[in-house]
């Protein structure tokens, strides 16, 4: 391709991209109908034996693709906490494609590098985390707490006179993990993944809420950490993080904060109250792509002990820089090859500023208190106690409400996912966008109790 082909190609992914993005407050949010099979029937052929225009693989993307998408990046969509990424994040994500950088390094990327030491600062400036803390900008929240969990078990047993980076666990002092009965499930397969079991846990049992209960914390001996919940992801709920820290403290556990939604509550001086005592923790894990709005995929690890950190990430090689004056992430990441997404996180909080992301979330908030009470109006029974940007409803027996959940995302006119909340089946409102007006709110809560009226 010469340069005028390739500006012309740019150029129609932009505009193909703008007008998906324009559409979405007129299509519905579940895929449109009869796209999934079109799109399936069409990718259906084999590998081609020659090679296709640009401009057509762009086309049939668009043409079979688009239609095809659950419309998340728009206001009506309240599944899996997920936030739709503002205009100038899909706009950097789109720059820093097409710069190609690979940021494992200051030398493969110093452009990259930069603002990836910048954005990190920026997101412990907006938490109050500590500033001299270290972080990593991964995947999501599974690897963040991955990153966080494994400098946690290495310090930890690094305590215990026990170096698991040259012996591994074979024989390591024996390492207990206490959780909350209401932990994400991401928590067990991350420790599974770190050689720490799944079945080895010490489970708390859990409020009403789902936060654990800090009296019955076990007596524990010995190296130990212990994950809390800042943001249930069904209730919305904090675990009581001041009473389980002192708990931590006296034992000499590590403690570990799974927030990937809930912890972006202390930007907002509305809600920090609520997570305000998460900031006394050790290591902290996040999504970028929830509450901050920025394109799938990114998640943050933050830990207090940036050395921890290094320790438990570092890596070496014949070709790769040791050392040096400037900050390298591939000793602070899993990764080592890396895409650019230091550029999204910092375009997004660039572009928001301290006092657009506490509005960003006051307004989540005040429109997920507004469904619920619309819906207790109505006569929905909403089970958790609303404190964030959460809301759990059912509709009266298992059944019915299986029901409504279907009628509402077969409508298109909003989606919401289904949940298990205290042994009931029950529907989870989930407001996390940017995109989502009041209009789209007022949608939404027709389209809700009109599904429920008819089921």
């Amino acid at each position: 391709m010469n340069n005028d082909d390739t500006r012309e190609l740019l150029v129609d992914a932009a505009n193909r991209a703008a007008n998906y993005l324009e559409g979405l407050r007129l299509r519905d949010v579940r895929p449109l109908r009869g796209s999934i099979e079109r799109l399936m029937e069409v990718l259906n052929g084999p590998l081609p034996a020659t090679p296709s225009r640009p401009t057509d693989v762009l086309a049939l993307l668009d043409d079979y693709g688009s239609p095809a998408t659950v419309a998340s990046a728009g206001g009506r969509y309240f599944g899996f906490v997920t936030g739709g990424a503002m205009p100038v994040t899909v706009a950097a994500q789109y720059l820093a494609a097409a710069w190609d950088q690979n940021c494992f390094s200051f030398v493969s990327s110093p452009a990259v590098a930069c603002i990836e030491s910048t954005a990190l600062r920026w997101v412990k400036a907006v938490l109050g985390l500590p500033a001299t803390a270290e972080g990593a900008l991964v995947t999501g929240a599974t690897m963040a707490n991955f990153t966080c969990l494994a400098a946690a078990r290495n310090s930890t047993l690094r305590e215990y006179g026990w170096d698991v980076d040259r012996h591994g666990l074979f024989g390591a002092p024996a390492l207990t993990v206490v959780l909350g009965e209401e932990a994400h499930a991401t928590i067990y397969k991350v420790l599974s993944m770190l050689g720490l079991g799944r079945d080895r846990i010490l489970c708390v049992p859990s409020d009403g809420q789902g936060c654990i209960r800090p009296e019955l914390l076990p007596s524990v001996a010995g190296p130990a950490i212990v994950c809390i919940q800042a943001g249930n992801v069904n209730s919305g709920a904090f675990d009581p993080a001041s009473a389980v820290i002192e708990w931590a403290r006296r034992c000499k556990a590590w403690v570990h904060v799974d927030g990937a939604f809930g912890l972006w509550a202390l930007a907002s001086p509305a809600h920090a109250a609520r997570a305000s005592a998460f900031v006394g923790a050790d290591s902290w894990a996040m999504d970028a792509h929830k509450w901050l709005n920025v394109p799938y995929d990114s998640g943050i690890a933050i830990v207090r002990d940036a050395q921890a950190l290094g320790r438990a990430m570092s890596i070496s090689g014949a070709y790769l820089p040791v050392g040096g004056e400037h900050r390298d992430a591939m000793n602070l990441t899993p990764d080592s090859s890396r895409r650019a997404r230091a550029v999204e996180v910092w375009s997004a909080l660039k572009s928001l500023g301290r006092s657009g992301v506490a509005e960003l979330v006051n307004r989540n908030c005040r429109q997920a208190r507004r469904m619920a009470d619309e819906m207790t109006r109505a006569g929905v029974e909403v089970l958790n106690e609303v404190v964030l940007n959460q809301v759990v409803v059912t509709f009266g027996d298992d059944e019915r409400t299986q029901r409504v959940i279907a009628s509402i995302q077969n409508s298109g006119r909003c989606w919401c996912g289904i949940t298990t909340w205290k042994r009931r089946i029950a529907m989870r409102i989930s407001v996390s966008s940017w995109a989502t007006t009041e209009e789209d709110v007022d949608l939404s809560i027709r389209a809700i109790l009109e599904a429920n009226r008819f089921a």
